[in-house]
């Protein structure tokens, strides 16, 4: 918690400063000429112009406000007043990096008391927690489940109608919601039998609190009241189990008149909350864990602000007023210090669609994919695959962070590795193998969950070395030479371990078992996926790299591997997704899922990778793929190699495919399907992609904007950004 975001430094307490821009260079590409200019993006019309404003009942699209480390998600009341109605579509959460429940274990489970199933990898058994048939067992279920991410408490209104009857969605009229992303604040404005209702919501920006202040003559007559209910925990979507009020407990304290303290206790966890409200106001039990606030019936105005901690909460909380200044210094400083993208000079009629993406999605990425751990798929807004994080995942979250010049929001995460770097040893050790193996499917805990997946992807281990690369670019100095040797070099170990000798071909091979980023073939006989194959390479020479800086004479067993492992396998003069899969271009069941083997040239620079080659692949896959078994970050990925390939039309037409994966909703979120309706890995993957295109890569062609079209329609000015790898 207390963390400061990028743009913001603080000098003395409670005085901001914002740091001058260093514009990197504008780029301007019209009329088939290029031009560089000296001149700055207006940032503020950049933002400004792509407010979500909703002005209907919308549970496809509710807004969220948070820091990273927290965040608050409401409906059009600006509150989580209609909260129910939300849950098959966006479930309205108020989750934190901190706040997780792990449910009873009378049976004492644990990973490393699972029954690991023996595999043949080269005739040595190795033993990955595996599920067999994807069976669900007791066991299996809480130990996918355990521990998951808490959902807070809800914070919402409780809304009378004229004839005393309670307020349902239907009622609301004159609706206007618009989420102010220049000032980080949700402004709300709604009637109830014609009286209106206005709010104001916000998020600290360095603490888990939340801030509302609300102005309607009901707050005089008793109709508008707030309420604060606390759950029990759950994996599931919703992150909150309402059924169960006897699991859980919480201990009420008022030091002051205006002001409550709650101590939460769900079985072994613990956490507190705590609210202060003005001018004055009355809270009052409404039940088991359920609280209402009524206003001072001698005003219309009522200001609140409510906090959640892993610890004790200090005596006294921000007054409304301190934190919407505090928010609205921190949100100018976002947007006007890292880098920006203006395409409002194309004429290309789809400039403003991708432009809104790139705005709302750095909006997005900074409050749900910016904290100390890695994100899951859906941030800080509701659970996926049972609260879990997924390493592999992590780079599409967060890698853009480097790109777009706010690196410590990528670092803030990076000291997890740190912290699990014993667990990670320990698996290596376990499977016969040296360094460090990082998990799939993982929680703060770092423990691997049971799967008929998970345990058998590798391609999240090059990940922390990327990671720790993008920061050197940054920052090349012996600090951070130092800072990432530990986890740049055990992470390197296990890919220099992890390889088998084929004694047959007289080389190293991976897999089998392995499960490749493309997960349709089978892991216990697939080897040799090409990107794997491609970011194994790289991993390692980047690894040795790093060895030469610190003045450290090369891994000659490093050197071993890279010399004789295997080479993506070329079929017709295209590659294979994998050697094991001859039939890759005739079987249509391999042209499904993600499109990873294109991943080899375009996210990764591909100094193995025949460009001419890569092209013939790109192309087929173009021409051939299943698009609605895609995932959200698989096209920018092949906007990346499309751009990398000289094929900046592509590039383009990949980011905005018409395709149902490929949907951003009015609030910015990438939708998936039911049940995973916000992806967060593409709206990160889309700004590394653009930030890519715009600023370019090592190796890039002469000229601005490489990677966007030159056929006059397309005007980019971009500032403040990095060169891609």
């Amino acid at each position: 918690m207390n963390t400061v975001h990028p743009g913001v430094r603080r000098a003395r307490a409670g005085v901001v400063t914002i740091p001058l821009l260093f514009v990197v260079g504008v780029m301007s590409l019209s009329a088939g000429a290029d031009r560089q200019r000296e001149a700055t993006i207006d940032r503020h019309a950049l933002v400004t112009r792509h407010h979500p404003v909703l002005t209907r009942f919308d549970p496809e699209s509710p807004l969220t406000v948070g820091n990273g480390e927290f965040a608050f998600t409401v409906d059009v009341t600006g509150l989580q007043t209609f909260a129910d109605a939300y849950d098959q579509s966006i479930p309205l959460g108020t989750l934190s990096q901190w706040g997780w429940h792990t449910s009873p274990n009378p049976n004492n489970w644990t990973v490393e008391s699972f029954r690991f199933r023996e595999v043949d990898s080269h005739g040595r058994m190795v033993g990955y927690a595996d599920i067999p048939g994807n069976e669900r067992t007791p066991e299996i279920n809480w130990l996918r489940a355990n521990p998951h991410r808490l959902h807070l408490g809800r914070i919402g209104f409780e809304l009378t109608r004229a004839d005393g009857s309670k307020a349902a969605p239907a009622d609301l009229t004159d609706v206007r919601q618009t989420l102010d992303l220049w000032n980080g604040i949700i402004v709300s404005h709604f009637r109830i039998d014609g009286e209106a209702v206005d709010v104001e919501t916000v998020c600290h920006p360095t603490l888990d609190a939340v801030g509302v202040r609300v102005l309607s003559k009901g707050l005089k007559t008793g109709r508008v009241k707030l309420t604060l209910r606390f759950p029990y925990g759950a994996g599931q979507t919703t992150t909150a189990d309402w059924s169960k009020p006897e699991a859980h407990r919480t201990v009420r304290t008022q030091p002051r008149a205006n002001e409550a303290r709650f101590t939460r206790t769900l079985d072994n966890d613990r956490y507190y909350a705590a609210a202060r409200w003005w001018p004055a106001g009355v809270m009052t039990e409404a039940g088991p864990h359920a609280y209402v606030l009524a206003g001072d019936p001698a005003t219309d105005t009522l200001a609140v602000v409510a906090a959640f901690a892993p610890d004790p909460i200090q005596p006294s909380l921000p007054t409304f007023d301190d934190t919407r200044r505090l928010v609205q210094a921190h949100w100018n400083a976002f947007w006007t210090s890292g880098g920006a993208i203006d395409l409002s000079g194309s004429t290309d009629p789809r400039w403003r669609e991708l432009e809104r993406r790139i705005v709302l999605s750095q909006y997005l990425t900074a409050i749900q994919c910016a904290g100390s751990y890695p994100p899951q798929e859906t941030g800080l807004t509701f659970n996926s695959w049972e609260g879990k994080f997924h390493l592999e995942m992590h780079w599409w979250h967060a890698a853009q962070f480097a790109l777009w010049n706010r690196l410590p929001l990528l670092e803030k995460s990076l000291g997890y590795y740190e912290a699990i770097l014993p667990k990670a040893r320990a698996t290596a050790v376990r499977q016969g193998y040296t360094g460090a193996r990082w998990p799939k499917m993982t929680s703060p805990t770092g423990n691997e969950s049971p799967s008929n997946v998970g345990p058998f992807l590798v391609w999240q281990q090059p990940h922390p070395i990327f990671y720790a690369e993008l920061v050197y670019r940054t920052r090349p100095d012996r600090a951070t030479l130092e800072r990432y040797r530990s986890v740049v070099f055990e992470t390197a170990e296990f890919m220099a371990s992890f390889p088998a000798w084929d004694e047959r071909s007289g080389r190293f091979v991976l897999g089998p078992p392995l499960q490749c980023a493309q997960e349709t073939y089978p892991k216990d006989t697939t080897f040799n996926c090409t990107y794997e194959l491609s970011y194994w390479r790289w991993g390692l020479e980047m690894a040795q790299t790093w060895r030469t800086r610190l003045g450290i004479a090369r891994n000659a067993r490093w050197d071993a591997v890279l010399r004789t492992l295997a080479r993506p396998t070329l079929a017709g003069g295209m590659y294979l997704f994998a050697e094991s899969a001859p039939d890759t271009f005739t079987n249509p069941k391999w042209a499904t899922d993600h499109p990873s083997v294109v991943a080899a040239l375009g996210m990764l620079p591909g100094s193995d990778i025949d460009a001419a080659a890569m092209e013939r692949t790109f192309t087929w896959i173009w021409d051939r793929w299943d698009w609605p078994s895609t995932w959200g970050w698989d096209y920018p990925m092949l906007a990346m190699t499309a751009a990398r390939l000289g094929k900046p039309d592509k590039a383009i037409d990949a980011l905005l495919m018409d395709t149902p994966k490929n949907v951003y909703r009015l609030n910015g979120h990438n939708h998936q399907r039911p049940g995973l309706t916000i992806y967060l890995p593409g709206n990160g993957a889309l700004l590394y992609a653009v930030a890519m295109m715009a600023a370019g890569w090592d190796g890039a062609p002469v000229g601005p904007s490489p990677g966007f079209p030159r056929d006059g329609r397309w005007t980019i000015r971009w500032e403040g950004l990095r060169k891609a790898m």
